[in-house]
């Protein structure tokens, strides 16, 4: 039996990353709340939206597969999310210029009869982040859909982010290698039964 995989995301992002491996997938957008504990540690919250997410979808046909993503960005333990306005886009790049900060993307694959949730970690390093040009960011690139308020593909990422210690897909959002080797490893099963 072919698999249906449903994407449960409403990132521009993740289907553009989904559609260079090659998968063919239908775009769903789960129905839930996106709050975490206060007390969940900042390492953790990636992989609980993302099984929150994937919960959100009462049933899951035998036929299909689903796939729930999260990013957070983590600077000195504390969880940066979506910006709300534009004076915390800025305020979140200028709190992350200089620095190393964490990006924490992960991904769950629920089946009929399979769950399972994989965290994938990077580390970013930004170069000075000036007031003005961070304002210019916020403004142009408009990133309220962005944890951490920034895009590394965008503008920005290119100019100030000078090292990177993981996959560029995991801060982008997907880590596609990780992804990618589920998402076999569910097909190869079926495809032998």
């Amino acid at each position: 039996m072919k698999k249906k995989i449903l994407l449960a995301s409403g990132s521009a992002r993740r289907k553009e990353l989904m559609t260079h491996l090659g998968y063919d997938f239908e775009v769903v957008v789960p129905d839930c709340d996106e709050f975490y504990p206060d007390d969940l540690p900042a390492d953790q919250v990636a992989g609980y939206l993302s099984e929150l997410k994937a919960n959100s979808f009462q049933t899951i046909g035998e036929d299909e597969i689903l796939i729930t993503a999260d990013t957070v960005v983590v600077l000195d333990g504390q969880v940066l999310g979506k910006p709300q306005k534009r004076e915390e886009g800025i305020a979140m790049l200028r709190s992350l210029s200089g620095k190393m900060h964490r990006v924490y993307t992960a991904i769950t694959v629920r089946s009929a009869k399979y769950t399972t949730t994989e965290v994938d970690v990077a580390n970013v390093y930004f170069d000075t982040i000036e007031g003005q040009e961070a304002a210019a960011y916020v403004d142009r690139c408009q990133p309220m859909d962005k944890a951490g308020s920034y895009g590394i593909q965008e503008w920005l990422g290119m100019a100030k982010i000078n090292k990177i210690e993981g996959s560029f897909y995991t801060i982008m959002g997907l880590p596609t290698h990780l992804l990618y080797r589920i998402l076999q490893e569910i097909l190869e099963v079926n495809h032998g039964k």
